[in-house]
C-alpha cells in the first residue's frame, strides 16, 4: 500500500506479526517532519526479528536484529530524483526497546523512523562529530512533533 502526501510518498509493507503498529497517517506525519517540505519517496518494510536479523547479517555482517536498517539510494537518480531508498524496521525490537527504556511506544516509533530517514538523507553518526549533529537534528524534529528528547533517559544504552 502507498501513503501519499503533497511532498512525501511512502511505500509501506508491513510483514510483522505484531498488531500494535503505528497508523499510516502517523508514519506520514513523522516523515514529513523529518523531510521538512522536501519532496521524497522511500520504502518502509516493517518486519519481525528473523527477517531483520537476516538483513543485518547480510548487509552489515552483524548477527542480531537491529531496530532500523537504512539502504540509501545515494546520488539522485535522473529518472527518480526524489527517491531516497529503503528502510527495514523491526517491530518487535522497537516494541522491546520502548518497554525497556520506559518510553511511549509511538514516541519511540517516531524516533526510529526519523533516525532511518535521516540516514537515507545522508546523515551518518559513525563519522566523528556526526553523532551529536544527528542527535540534535532528531531531537529538534521530535520536539516539533511534541515528543521528548529520546536520549536523555537512555544516554548509556545502545544507539538506534
Amino acid at each position: 500500500m502507498t501513503v501519499s502526501a503533497v511532498s512525501v510518498r511512502i511505500n509501506l509493507e508491513a510483514r510483522s506479526s505484531l498488531n500494535d503498529l503505528p497508523a499510516e497517517p502517523l508514519l506520514r506525519r513523522w516523515a514529513e517532519a523529518a523531510l521538512a517540505g522536501r519532496e521524497a519517496e522511500f520504502s518502509v518494510r516493517i518486519v519481525d526479528e528473523a527477517e531483520a536479523r537476516r538483513f543485518n547479517r547480510v548487509w552489515r555482517q552483524k548477527d542480531y536484529a537491529s531496530n532500523v536498517l537504512s539502504f540509501p539510494v545515494g546520488e539522485p537518480l535522473p529518472y527518480a530524483p526524489a527517491l531516497l531508498g529503503d528502510l527495514v524496521i523491526c517491530a518487535p525490537v522497537v516494541a522491546r526497546e520502548a518497554r525497556q527504556q520506559g518510553k511511549e511506544s509511538l514516541a519511540h516509533w517516531a524516533h526510529i523512523l526519523i533516525h532511518g530517514i535521516l540516514h537515507l538523507c545522508g546523515h551518518d553518526h559513525a563519522l566523528a562529530g556526526a553523532l551529536s549533529a544527528m542527535e540534535r537534528e532528531e531531537i529538534r524534529i521530535l520536539s516539533r512533533l511534541g515528543y521528548a528528547n529520546p536520549y536523555i533517559a537512555r544516554r548509556e544504552g545502545p544507539r538506534p
